[in-house]
């Protein structure tokens, strides 16, 4: 099954990180990329452009509404994604625990929806 973990952490800190602070997390990630790929575990991933490059997309009455910016302000943002191919929740979940944000801010996991009456590989 598979699993999307999502990275939450505060924009500010990142954006005020050292170059060697940020070569160190960035380094962190890779290791971990690297285990959860040996692993067979890892799916895909990627991080994300700060949420002051966002743009948010609605669609009322028929009329689609652009506007600058995240959906919503907040304090830890979406800052990237692993999608983790595991056995159980509690497997994810321990893959979760070793993504270096977790140390920091937070990784919300969640199943990908499988709709029941489509065809699975």
């Amino acid at each position: 099954m598979q699993y999307m973990a999502l990275i939450y952490g505060d924009e500010e800190v990142w954006a005020s990180s050292s170059e060697e602070d940020a070569a160190a997390a960035y380094e962190q990630y890779r290791a971990f990329g690297r285990e959860a790929e040996a692993a067979g575990v890892l799916a895909g991933g990627n991080e994300l452009a700060l949420t002051r490059n966002a743009t948010t997309v609605r669609v009322r009455d028929d009329e689609t509404l652009v506007t600058d910016g995240p959906y919503a302000e907040v304090k830890e943002a979406l800052g990237g994604f692993y999608l983790l191919e595991c056995a159980s929740l509690d497997e994810a979940l321990g893959w979760a625990a070793r993504i270096p944000g977790a140390e920091h801010g937070a990784v919300e996991v969640r199943p990908v929806f499988v709709d029941p009456g489509e065809a699975q590989p």
